[in-house]
């Protein structure tokens, strides 16, 4: 497999897009909006210029990575000639749908059809289209450059094959491919969700504040980054969308969303994407929001 297609040029289709340009691959970047792909390139474009000043890359390998891309807004041209197609758009059930229904009458018939979904069901998915055994999931991991995981999902009917195919892939490209089954949150958001949904009803009955929370974890459990913190990171609406589809999927009350969540989306409040999340954005900087509805 040699040529790539990425659907969606957002935060995760433009990291995923930058690591098969960069192992060699030709990459077709599609979005809908030519903007959107203008911004994906130079992000693209300044995320390796970081790579070649800590010495991951050098300036002809950037220039090489970057020739290697194309972008466009013609879904059956972008996948005209794929060998795999990686779909990276927004978190939507029936958007994803769509595109695979889409992908599946225009991609070439032996090619592979990949979700990088961090939870909707890879069989759901893969009933869109006549080629279920060859429709899996790849969930990268934010950001996309940096992180070696690559979670590799199995529907119902994903063929030995095509799971072999793309485990050697994700290989390739530096990463480590670890397969799981299709069920809902599949590891890595099972886990993580009701953590991140556990910290923030701590701060909604006044356990302690969003600070406290976060230096809580990060020191006392050595997390990287506080669960509020990578709340905001993730997009507060995406994890309430993950945890709607726990909660939908396995009937379980220890997914259901807490109502702080629910409101500050309701709100706009998104976090990093909005500029205000658990913490204030503005002018780039990081701080802690206090406000009443965290009481």
């Amino acid at each position: 497999m040699k040529n790539i297609t990425v659907i969606g040029a957002g935060t995760m289709g433009n990291g995923i897009a930058h690591v098969f340009a960069q192992s060699g691959f030709n990459v077709s970047l599609f979005d809908i909006s030519a903007e959107a792909l203008e911004r994906a390139v130079a992000t693209i474009g300044k995320n390796m210029d970081r790579q070649v000043a800590k010495e991951l890359l050098t300036e002809a390998q950037k220039s090489e990575a970057l020739a290697r891309l194309t972008t466009g807004t013609d879904l059956k041209v972008a996948v005209s000639n794929a060998d795999l197609v990686v779909e990276a758009a927004t978190e939507n059930t029936d958007i994803k749908f769509q595109l695979f229904k889409d992908l599946d009458a225009m991609a070439p018939k032996a090619c592979i059809l990949a979700s990088n979904t961090s939870s909707i069901s890879i069989t759901k998915i893969a009933a869109q289209t006549n080629r279920p055994d060859k429709v899996i999931g790849m969930h990268f991991m934010n950001p996309v450059p940096v992180m070696k995981l690559v979670e590799i999902i199995n529907g119902y009917s994903t063929s030995e094959a095509t799971t072999a195919a793309v485990v050697e892939m994700s290989q390739s490209l530096g990463k480590v491919p670890v397969s799981c089954n299709d069920y809902p949150g599949f590891v890595a958001n099972r886990i993580l969700m009701p953590m991140i949904n556990e910290a923030i009803i701590a701060l909604h009955e006044g356990v302690a504040g969003v600070e406290e929370i976060d230096t809580i974890m990060k020191l006392g459990m050595a997390h990287p980054m506080g669960p509020l913190q990578l709340a905001d990171f993730i997009g507060l609406d995406v994890c309430l969308s993950i945890l709607n589809v726990l909660y939908d999927g396995l009937g379980n009350t220890k997914y259901a969303p807490c109502p702080l969540l629910v409101n500050m989306v309701t709100a706009g409040k998104k976090g990093v994407k909005s500029g205000e999340g658990f913490y204030d954005y503005a002018a780039g900087l990081k701080n802690a929001v206090v406000s009443n509805q965290f009481k």
